[in-house]
C-alpha cells in the first residue's frame, strides 16, 4: 500500500522540478521531502527521479508511476470529500487571515454571521501585513498587489481610490486644482508604492504620472494613514470604500479633492491552498463570496465571481 503523503510529494516534485519549490508548495522541509521520496523508491523497488542540469525530472519508471500517482491522489481526494459531505455539521478549527485594513467592520461582520450559522466551529482570526506562505486549514483576504505566492488566488473585486484631506487642512492650505498642484502639498504616503510615483487617471484627460510630493508622513497601514490625514498632516490617496466606512464612525473628518481623478485600483483577493479543501474552508469561501460589497465589482466582474461547489472536487483557478 502506498503512502498518500509520499505520492503527494512525488507528484509535486515532478510538477515543480525542484525540491525547493516543492517545499514551498507543501510547507515541508527539504529533508522530509527527500526522505519520503527515498522511502517511496524503496517501496516500488526502483528509482523514479533523476537530476538533469539544475532540475529534478522523472525517469521512465517515474513517468509511468506519475500518471498512476495522480489518479490515486484524485480518487483519495474524491473519497475524502464524499465522506465529508455526509457530515451534517461544519466543524473543526478554521484559520482566517485578513489584511489589517479589512478586519474592522465588514470582515468582522462576515465572521460573526458565519459563526452564527455554523455553531460547531472554532475560528481564529489573524491580522496580517504580509501574505502567508501557506494556508493549510483556512483562507486569507488581501488588499493590493500579490507577491509571488503558491496559494490559489480568487478575485473578490477592486477598491477605487481618490485623494483626501481633512477640512482643517484645506482651510489652511486650500484645495489643489490639478494633480500638478499636489507637489506643493504635504503628502501622507503608504509604504510599498513604487519610487517612480503614482499614476492618477481621468476619463477625459487620461493619465497623469504623479511624482512623489513632499512627504509629511509615511505609514504602513491604512488606518494609521487615515488618522494622519484626518489630523491635518497632509493629503493622501485612500480607497473610497474605506473612507466611507471611516466617515460613518467619524463624520466630517475627511474630504475628497481632485474628484475627477482616480488612483490605481486595489485588488481584493481571496487566497487558499490547492487540492481538496475541508468543508469548513469551502463553506467560508462561499459565505465570504456572497458577502462581497457591490461597490467592489462591476456587473461584469460580479458575473464571474463563482462559488465553490458543495459536491465534487474543486479545481477552478479563479
Amino acid at each position: 500500500m502506498y503512502d498518500l503523503k509520499e505520492l503527494e510529494v512525488f507528484v509535486s516534485v515532478v510538477n515543480t522540478g525542484s525540491l525547493t519549490a516543492c517545499a514551498r508548495e507543501l510547507g515541508l522541509p527539504k529533508s522530509t521531502l527527500s526522505r519520503k521520496i527515498r522511502h517511496l523508491e524503496d517501496v516500488v523497488e526502483q528509482p523514479l527521479l533523476r537530476r538533469e542540469s539544475r532540475r529534478i525530472i522523472p525517469n521512465e519508471a517515474g513517468r509511468l508511476f506519475y500518471r498512476y500517482s495522480r489518479d490515486m491522489l484524485e480518487l483519495a481526494s474524491q473519497s475524502r470529500e464524499a465522506l465529508d459531505e455526509l457530515r451534517e455539521e461544519v466543524s473543526g478549527k478554521l484559520i482566517l487571515c485578513c489584511h489589517e485594513s479589512l478586519v474592522r467592520g465588514w470582515f468582522s461582520r462576515v465572521v460573526e454571521s458565519f459563526m452564527a450559522r455554523y455553531k460547531g466551529l472554532s475560528v481564529s482570526v489573524q491580522t496580517r501585513r504580509e501574505i502567508p506562505d501557506t494556508m493549510t486549514d483556512g483562507v486569507c483576504i488581501w488588499i493590493g498587489p500579490l507577491a509571488r505566492t503558491t496559494l490559489r488566488q480568487k478575485s473578490l473585486g477592486h477598491l477605487s481610490q481618490g485623494v483626501y484631506g481633512s477640512p482643517e487642512y484645506f482651510a489652511r492650505h486650500g484645495y489643489p486644482a490639478t494633480p500638478g498642484d499636489l507637489k506643493h502639498h504635504a503628502w501622507v504616503d503608504r509604504l510599498g508604492w513604487d519610487s517612480a510615483g503614482l499614476v492618477l487617471q481621468n476619463p477625459k484627460e487620461g493619465a497623469y504620472p504623479l511624482r512623489p510630493p513632499k512627504r509629511a508622513f509615511t505609514v504602513d497601514q491604512f488606518c494609521v494613514q487615515g488618522d494622519a490625514i484626518a489630523d491635518g498632516r497632509g493629503l493622501g490617496l485612500m480607497p473610497h470604500w474605506l473612507v466611507e466606512g471611516r466617515l460613518k464612525a467619524h463624520p466630517g473628518t475627511l474630504a475628497p479633492c481632485l474628484t475627477r481623478w482616480q488612483g490605481p485600483l486595489l485588488q481584493v483577493s481571496l487566497l487558499y491552498s490547492h487540492g481538496v479543501l475541508p468543508r469548513r474552508v469551502r463553506a467560508f469561501i462561499n459565505h465570504v463570496t456572497e458577502a462581497v460589497p457591490e461597490s467592489w465589482w462591476s456587473p461584469e466582474e460580479g458575473a464571474r465571481i463563482s462559488l465553490v461547489p458543495e459536491n465534487g472536487t474543486y479545481h477552478a483557478n479563479n
